[in-house]
């Protein structure tokens, strides 16, 4: 009778539930995995060269494939080495299927050979875990894992396996009828919102002059951005975004003032300060956003509608909150007898750039990038300067065309998550736009560009300095430079080169002018931009203070 091991049970699940692509690191403990692989043609895997790498591709994937990402690695050390992924993930509300090897049974609990609790190391940074301890509860675990990573608010779910469950077999025909079972229902996530709330909202906005909608992420979790995009078009009200929510408007969409927050645009930022009514979905009012709670937004009526009850009232208290699905409640709002604002109330404020013009710049470089890029780019960044600076001045045209570490903050996560974006969308363009700071966290993994022929154009901006630390002790603390200036970097445009990747540095702005064909070639690239590192992100709200203390520029 035929007969199917443990680890050839991983795979066939997987296939079973559509998966095509992971990302992993053998190991010890996944030996067994990675030896079924070895002939098993349906699914791809590409090996990262550290773990951490994988998991942050697998997040790129998800982002932008809009799918769970899977990454796998072994025990002990392996594992532990995805925790800041998995967090990464867990804190931007993100689909992973991660699945670890484990030591055998029989030695769980013993401080065996690369043994680690990833279990109770994980538990508050993902939806759920499992050790998985009878082969035959394999393909339930497995398909229950990938579903829940999905279902709801999205988010990590890990799953252990131990390495003598994966040498087990069992008959072939019995997993046939395991894999066909149907897994235990998911509790249904039952909204908490009545026609009250309905009518409470309507009597809210219709008594408002001056009401603002904040969007974020959930809002592409939800994927509801037409009918959002309809209630902005019906009411004529402004709109701002957090920095996960990036994508749903554009610059060009009449109202949309832009990104609020720390590094939020003036206007933005204003709207929120000044309104009587903020209407907030799909975001947690964390504390890059909302700087001194008791000066947040002070003189309006709060709206928050969350799909994730333990959201509401943890940061902010509000005035009406409405749990449920934002895409079905967008629809009940679209039937609604809503006032419409003609003429936006704010004044109108113009933004001044402190940078020069004729100056290689951060933004100089954003803005020759905005006369190349267009819907068919994906642009990935690491996190910083660099990052906040893009979500300012790059024009995201479309949803899904960005992708970044929010909630976590995680340098190094730019690179690998290029990977994964690019695997997942070969049709399309993915552009990294790094750090010099974050770039070398996960420098390691630009062999994949050359391994696995991905087309993926680097940009770094290379301000010789973990820019936004030093920023926060130029403006903070009295300019001490502590451990923040980069001046022994290494030559990045031979680094690529030792990874089989053509490069080359761009030390003034007439030479930006080779960007548009540089993001035409079909191979990967990596361009060096150098930058002083005396330009600073602006306009800033120092942490825990609120708008009228923002600082404009130089």
């Amino acid at each position: 009778m035929k007969k199917i091991t443990g680890a050839k049970i991983v795979l066939e699940t997987l296939k079973y539930l559509g998966v095509k692509d992971i990302f992993g690191y053998p190991g010890g403990a996944v030996i067994p995995i990675y030896d079924a692989l070895y002939d098993f043609k349906e699914i791809n895997h590409y090996m990262t060269r550290h773990e951490q790498g994988a998991v942050h591709s697998a997040d790129g994937y998800a982002r932008t494939k809009k799918v769970p990402g899977v990454c796998l690695a072994t025990s002990g050390p392996g594992a532990t080495n995805l925790v800041t992924g998995i967090m990464t993930a867990h804190m931007d509300s993100i689909p992973l299927l991660v699945i670890t090897g484990q030591v055998s049974t029989s030695f769980l609990g013993k401080d065996s050979f690369q043994e680690s609790d990833i279990i109770g190391i994980t538990s508050p940074i993902t939806k759920n875990n499992y050790l998985v301890r009878d082969i035959c509860d394999l393909p339930e675990i497995l398909k229950e894992a990938y579903t829940l990573s999905k279902h709801g608010r999205p988010g990590p779910v890990l799953v252990d396996i131990p390495k003598n469950i994966q040498e087990q077999v069992i008959d072939y025909s019995l997993f046939e009828i395991l894999l066909k079972k149907d897994i235990q229902e998911m509790k249904k996530f039952k909204p908490t919102y009545t026609d009250k709330e309905i009518e409470e909202f309507e009597n809210y906005f219709n008594s408002s002059k001056n009401p603002v909608l904040v969007i974020g992420g959930g809002i592409l979790n939800a994927r509801c951005v037409e009918e959002v995009r309809e209630f902005i078009n019906k009411t004529k009200i402004p709109v701002v975004s957090t920095l996960m929510g990036l994508g749903i408007f554009n610059k060009d969409d009449k109202g949309y003032l832009g990104m609020i927050g720390m590094h939020g645009l003036i206007e933005a930022n204003r709207a929120v300060d000044e309104c009587d009514l903020l209407i907030c979905v799909g975001m947690r009012f964390d504390d890059r956003i909302v700087g001194n709670k008791k000066r947040f937004s002070p003189n309006s009526k709060k709206i928050h509608i969350e799909l994730d009850r333990a959201e509401i009232n943890k940061n902010i208290v509000v005035d009406l909150p409405i749990i449920g699905d934002a895409k079905e409640i967008f629809n009940r709002l679209l039937k609604l007898d809503l006032k419409v604002h003609y003429e936006s109330w704010r004044e109108s404020l113009e933004r001044v750039d402190v940078f020069k013009e004729r100056e290689l710049n951060q933004i100089t470089t954003l803005k020759m990038l905005n006369k190349i890029l267009d819907e068919n780019y994906i642009v990935v960044t690491d996190v910083g300067q660099h990052q906040m600076f893009t979500a300012q001045h790059l024009d995201i045209k479309k949803p899904f065309q960005f992708c970044t570490s929010g909630g976590a903050g995680t340098m190094g996560y730019g690179l690998p998550a290029a990977i994964g974006a690019q695997i997942a969308n070969r049709e399309k363009k993915v552009l990294a736009i790094l750090g010099d700071g974050g770039f070398q966290m996960n420098q390691q993994e630009l062999i994949l560009l050359a391994q696995y022929n991905l087309p993926v154009k680097i940009l770094i901006f290379n301000n010789g300095a973990l820019g936004m630390v030093k920023q926060w002790q130029e403006l903070f603390n009295e300019k001490r430079y502590s451990s923040v200036i980069l001046d022994v970097n290494p030559d990045f445009v031979k680094l690529g080169n030792a990874h089989f990747i053509e490069g080359e540095k761009i030390d003034n702005v007439d030479n930006l002018k080779r960007l548009k064909e540089i993001l035409e070639n079909d191979k990967p690239y990596l361009v060096d931009i150098q930058m002083s590192y005396k330009h600073n992100v602006y306009p800033i709200i120092p942490a825990g203070k609120s708008y009228e203390h923002t600082i404009g520029g130089e």
